[in-house]
């Protein structure tokens, strides 16, 4: 058996494990045996040390969800400079282009100047009375006019070409400038991630490693009922698990994933982010989509919940920030935050704002 048939095996094996549990709504991922909780540290109640980690857990919540949305941005900005200085590269093709376009125009334009001056000087009736064949000088008035048209599409040809140029270097200075506030964009995002991920870890680093083990447990406890009341309200039932040939070609490169470790801006092949994960996904099936999940939600394809199938795209929290890619059973699979790795998770684990559709069958 191929790497990548075993790799597929491994992810399909852990499918049917999460979608086992999560099949049966109410289950609540309870067969999969977690250990009883820790001790609760000398001179705290349980409830009283719970209580605080709860408040710890939504405090990381909000520092990984605000380092999402600064991830999106940075990823933006990059997908945006890479375009506009690929403008900006197609634009001085252009300009090369025009310049030698119009080099070639007025060497054209002198080479027919020179030639009506060789033949003219004197007037029409002159060089009537001089021809000793009135249709010859018929003939020689008809080209004159022929090289007159010429000279005057010649000179339009050359003053459209010049307003071209004028317009591409309009143009090129308009995507500097672009380029030049995208990348500060990018620069600003990428403080803000540091910055938000830096106060998650520090805010991690005070907890003992006990409260670092019930805060995970405090964590998945959330995640399983989330899921747990999301599969109650039967939407099982009408979800189907039957996908497109691209859809499952998407599935199986994000299921090849797994294991892999979160690192914002990445998209392959160490490691992803969360649209990073989604966005190769459907390159290696043959369909480019958007780079972030804002872009994911804003122009691919809506379909209702109840009608997804596995390779569609679910997306997540008001303001688009995270998106994972629905697998089938109730599950996905994404890549959830700093810290962790590509995983299978249940849909419903965290708030849906919908679902998009990447392929067109």
């Amino acid at each position: 058996m191929g790497s990548g048939k075993r790799a597929l095996t491994t992810a399909a094996i852990a499918l049917v494990c999460a979608v086992t549990v999560l099949g049966a709504p109410g289950a609540a991922y309870a067969s999969l045996g977690r250990p009883a909780p820790k001790p609760t540290p000398p001179g705290r109640s349980a409830p009283s040390a719970d209580k605080d980690l709860e408040a710890v857990r939504r405090k990381l919540d909000k520092l990984y969800h605000d380092a999402a949305v600064a991830t999106d941005a940075y990823n933006a900005a990059a997908e945006q400079t890479e375009q506009q200085s690929a403008r900006i590269v197609e634009l001085a093709r252009e300009i090369v282009k025009g310049r030698e376009k119009l080099a070639e125009l007025k060497d054209r334009a002198g080479a027919a100047a020179r030639a009506q001056y060789r033949g003219g000087g004197l007037p029409p009736e002159v060089r009537l009375w001089l021809s000793r064949d009135p249709q010859e000088f018929l003939d020689d008035a008809g080209r004159v006019r022929q090289g007159e048209h010429a000279a005057r599409g010649l000179l339009a040809e050359m003053t459209r070409t010049q307003e071209d140029l004028k317009q591409y270097a309009r143009d090129a200075a308009d995507q500097w400038k672009r380029l030049d506030a995208h990348r500060k964009a990018k620069a600003e995002a990428k403080k803000r991630i540091q910055k938000e991920i830096a106060a998650a870890e520090e805010l991690r680093s005070r907890l003992r490693k006990q409260e670092q083990e019930r805060l995970r447990e405090l964590e998945e406890q959330a995640a399983n009922q989330a899921q747990t009341a999301w599969l109650d309200t039967g939407i099982l039932d009408d979800l189907s698990d039957k996908a497109s040939a691209e859809g499952r070609k998407a599935v199986q490169f994000a299921t090849d994933q797994i294991g892999k470790p979160y690192e914002w801006g990445a998209e392959g092949p160490k490691s992803f982010d969360c649209s990073g994960l989604t966005s190769q996904a459907w390159s290696a099936a043959g369909t480019a989509i958007p780079r972030t999940s804002q872009e994911q939600w804003k122009r691919l394809r809506h379909v209702e919940i109840k009608d997804m199938r596995p390779g569609d795209l679910i997306i997540y929290f008001r303001d688009a920030s995270h998106v994972a890619m629905y697998v089938g059973g109730g599950a996905i699979v994404h890549a959830p935050r700093p810290g962790r790795t590509v995983t299978i998770a249940g849909a419903g684990s965290m708030p849906i704002l919908g679902v998009v559709r990447p392929d067109a069958n």
